[in-house]
Parts: structure tokens; sequence; C-alpha cells
């Protein structure tokens, strides 16, 4: 697969090498000379000097024969105009974005195809607000991912001691609980995976997997280990662009207090976050 990734950065570079060893026929894109050599010097791909955003310079990474643009560079606004060239000009079928600024998720449907042509957004900073707030939310899992735009989740949770389901076959969950509708994806024992099924055994430590509605997690948690209890007040340390969105996400459920040693930012979220409060 020919892909032309523009931004030679950590996110970039490791991308590439990784496209490059997967036998991909890839071309960055970036404005410094000096990181594109460093770059080919030790990978076997083809380099490209000038700004992804530009037509010429799409054209002269070969956009007119690529299945994939991948833009990464540190300008949302470079990543998104870039990927509007590649739809207009190129008709490259498939196109990446990366989009770190959080503004622009919060008004409904800003990616579309009839308007600003990006196929998949990455928000590295919204992943991360929305993974920490999953986890503040169902206290006493290991990990929470959302599925069917947050209509499901998967749910990891240790087992401990105690819990009605340690030490019982896991069909006898749907006994305990015949209204609830959840399915067990995987155990993790002892760092190895096992392919649950309903006669199989939950032991202490075991890192079970479950699929599960949000309204459910919280009694399906309370079969595997003692529940928590629920977090009331909430610090974070740091209000950077992460730690304000995830302050604004959390301060309408918790008391948040926000940390920031940068006397300015402190002050700029006290005056903007509704309820949280910041300090430095």
């Amino acid at each position: 697969m020919k892909i032309i990734i523009l931004g030679a950065g950590r996110v970039g570079s490791s991308l590439a090498d990784n496209l490059v060893r997967e036998g991909h026929d890839i071309t960055v894109v970036d404005t410094r000379s000096e990181v594109l050599q460093e770059l080919q010097d030790r990978i076997d791909l083809r380099t490209v000097l000038g700004r992804g955003s530009h037509p010429p310079v799409l054209e002269q990474a070969g956009a007119q024969d690529v299945t994939m643009l991948v833009a990464v560079t540190n300008s949302d606004e470079t990543n998104m105009v870039a990927c509007q060239v590649a739809y207009t000009l190129f008709h490259t079928p498939t196109k990446i974005a990366r989009i770190r600024a959080v503004e622009y998720f919060s008004y409904s449907k800003p990616f579309l195809q009839d308007a600003l042509p990006i196929d998949l957004v990455i928000s590295p900073e919204l992943l991360v607000t929305n993974y920490v707030q999953r986890l503040i939310e169902h206290p006493g899992a290991l990990q929470v991912l959302d599925f069917a735009q947050g209509r499901v989740q998967l749910v990891a949770v240790r087992a401990y001691y105690g819990g009605p389901l340690v030490g019982h076959e896991l069909r006898t969950l749907s006994q305990h609980m015949p209204n609830v509708q959840t399915r067990v994806a995987a155990i993790f024992r002892h760092g190895r995976a096992i392919n649950p099924d309903g006669h199989t055994v939950i032991e202490p430590d075991d890192e079970v997997f479950f699929i599960a509605a949000d309204k459910n997690i919280e009694a399906i948690t309370a079969e595997l280990r003692k529940l928590d209890k629920p977090y009331r007040r909430i610090v974070l340390a740091g209000g950077g662009n992460i730690g304000a969105q995830l302050a604004r996400a959390l301060e309408r459920r918790f008391q948040v207090k926000v940390i920031e040693r940068d006397a300015r930012r402190a002050r700029f979220l006290s005056e903007t976050l509704d309820k949280a409060g910041a300090a430095w």
C-alpha cells in the first residue's frame, strides 16, 4: 500500500518505521531537512521537503497515486487543509488527520465529507480525557473502553476474594443477575489469556474483561470484587489541554480542584470553569 505521512515528529517517524516493516511504500513529508535525512538514513522510505498542505508538495509526494494520507504534523490546521487538498485535487481514498485542539470537538459533526473530508480523526487529548474520565466514573476498573458510541463498554476488573462470582463458574453470573445482559470477552490469568466459556471458574487475581451497558457495570463489578467507594473529590495536577478538558467533564459530578504551576493559566481556568477551582 502506498501511504503519505505528513510530519516526521515522534508519531510520524514511529508510524513510518512500523509501516515500512510491514512492507508498505511510505513517503514522509516535513519542513525540516535534517529530520528527513536522519529518517531516510535509518529507514527505507522516500522523503519530500515542504509544507504538507501545499498542492505542489503533495503532488511531488505522489498524492495522485496513493491509497492513504496520514496527516500528523504539529499544526491541526495544516492537517485539515492537507486532507481537503488531497480529497479535492488528488481524490485520495483514505485521509486520516490528528487534531489536538479539543475545541474542534465542541460542536457536533465538524468533519463531514462534503465540508471537511477527513475519514478518520485522531485526537490524543480527547482519547486520554475520555479514558481517565471513565476510570474515575467506575472505581476499581482497570480499563474502560467505549464501543457503539458509548452505548456499551469493555471493562477490565481484577477479581478478588469475596466477590460472589470468584471461585464459581461463569455461567452462574446469569443466575445471579438474570436481567443483566453481559458477556465475558476474555480472562487474563498469570499474564496469559484464556478462552472463557460457561464452565470457566473465576480465580482470585484474574483480570476479567466483560462487555456491558454503562448502567450495569457497577453491578457486574460487584460480582468480582468488593466495590470501591465512589469518588467525590478529584485533584488534577496540571491545567494544560488535557487537565482543563478533564476538569470540564468532571465538574458536573465531582468536586474538582486543578493545581497549575503557571499563575496566568490557573487564573484563566478559575474564570472559565463553571465549578472546578484552580490553584498555583
